[in-house]
């Protein structure tokens, strides 16, 4: 399907996701116990310590992210992995909350903003035929760290301290990735494109939409509001996973387990996705994105067994394939590609503040005695919101052709 130069991209773009994990929600949120009992601080104060470190690093992100425009992808991946490997490390050392702040900033910043921000931008303005196969294989990457990564972060606890592993992540950071970007991505420049025969998508013909020109089109805040959705849910999910359980009656593996099937679904989800949208396009598909998210709230809120969390992750994991991919397709099928990084800074950094957005809520919500129940109930009112208004506007979302 891809030619030498094109499978060391997807190569590239799929060890970044998956190296994007160590800044994840799900990842930290293993993390959450060991942590609140080496500060002795409540579920509510990490939530507003995690929410307001997201949130400084996605108003950094909107200008660090902008610079992938100017600088080759060799040269700007190294300053990511450099700040990405000493965040790992950092994280190793926390003895206070300020500390916490600091590494969760830096963690954010470089794991979940950075690392993906680099793949999905390089990959979205490399591929243009064969985009959203590209996009989901990439995807990949992250989906096989949710599926092995919970698990063993978990039997790992067991017997080794936790500030240990992140000693051993920073170390495998330094050592894998700079032998990644020369292997694979040193001949990659702002101009290279897919080899292929031809393509039935005429860049030129397209407008080109400058970051100024994205934040004056109504569309954009429509199709973020959907795009949004995913994101802090999930992260309140995965962060407060231990009081999910004990509100649930579930044992100590069971969210683990059924990060498993999470994983599965999503892989599955990501083929299907992307072959889909190289059919019909990103703009089509869109609508569907948060239907089974919908879902999976009413599952938490009316099921208990230990089963429906097999279940209710396994729909997450159906709209995290599907948004992991539209996320960055549909972007660059409506404003193009010339600008895409600046674009895509800007929207990875609402997705990070999204996140920001869902631990506070929920940990405000989980101090004041709301039940999982509820929350669910708070999150399927907002995608509901979220679906009706993309579908009064599915029929505009053509780009603007010159």
């Amino acid at each position: 399907m891809f030619k030498s130069l094109n499978f060391k991209v997807i190569l590239f773009g799929f060890i970044f996701t998956f190296f994007s994990s160590f800044g994840q929600s799900f990842f930290l949120g293993l993390f959450n116990s060991s942590i609140r009992d080496a500060l002795s601080i409540t579920h509510g104060q990490f939530g507003s310590i995690y929410a307001s470190a997201t949130l400084l690093s996605s108003f950094i992100l909107v200008w660090v992210g902008k610079k992938i425009d100017d600088f080759n992808i060799l040269k700007f991946a190294s300053y990511v992995i450099a700040l990405l490997a000493i965040s790992c490390f950092l994280f190793s050392k926390i003895s206070s909350v300020a500390f916490l702040f600091l590494s969760i900033f830096l963690m954010r910043l470089s794991g979940q903003g950075l690392m993906s921000h680099t793949a999905t931008t390089t990959i979205s303005r490399f591929f243009e035929k064969t985009r959203g196969r590209a996009l989901s294989t990439t995807w990949l990457g992250l989906s096989l760290a949710e599926f092995i990564l919970p698990l063993l972060i978990i039997f790992l606890l067991t017997f080794i301290d936790w500030r240990n592993i992140w000693i051993a992540i920073s170390i495998s950071v330094i050592i894998i990735l700079p032998i990644v970007i020369v292997t694979l991505v040193k001949n990659v420049k702002l101009d290279s494109r897919e080899t292929s025969i031809a393509t039935n998508i005429k860049t030129k013909d397209i407008k080109q939409w400058t970051r100024g020109e994205v934040l004056k089109d109504y569309r954009f805040y429509i199709i973020c509001l959907s795009m949004l959705a995913m994101p802090w849910i999930a992260t309140g999910t995965f962060v407060y996973q231990s009081f999910i359980v004990s509100s649930k009656g579930w044992g100590p593996y069971v969210i683990a387990q059924s990060f498993m099937v999470y994983s599965i679904l999503s892989v599955i989800t990501l083929f299907l996705t992307g072959f889909l949208i190289d059919k019909f396009s990103s703009r089509k598909l869109i609508i569907y994105m948060n239907i089974p998210l919908l879902v999976a709230t009413f599952v938490l809120y009316y099921f208990n067994s230990p089963i429906s969390s097999f279940v209710f992750l396994g729909l997450i994991g159906i709209s995290n394939g599907l948004a992991n991919v539209l996320g960055s397709a549909t972007w660059a099928e409506i404003y193009g590609v010339r600008y895409i990084g600046s674009i895509k800074a800007l929207t990875t950094a609402l997705m990070v503040f999204s996140t920001a957005f869902g631990t506070a809520l929920f940990g405000i919500l989980i101090d004041n005695s709301l039940s999982i129940e509820q929350i669910a109930l708070v999150s399927g009112s907002y995608i509901l919101i979220a679906i009706l208004l993309l579908f009064l506007v599915k029929n505009k979302l053509n780009p603007d052709y010159l």
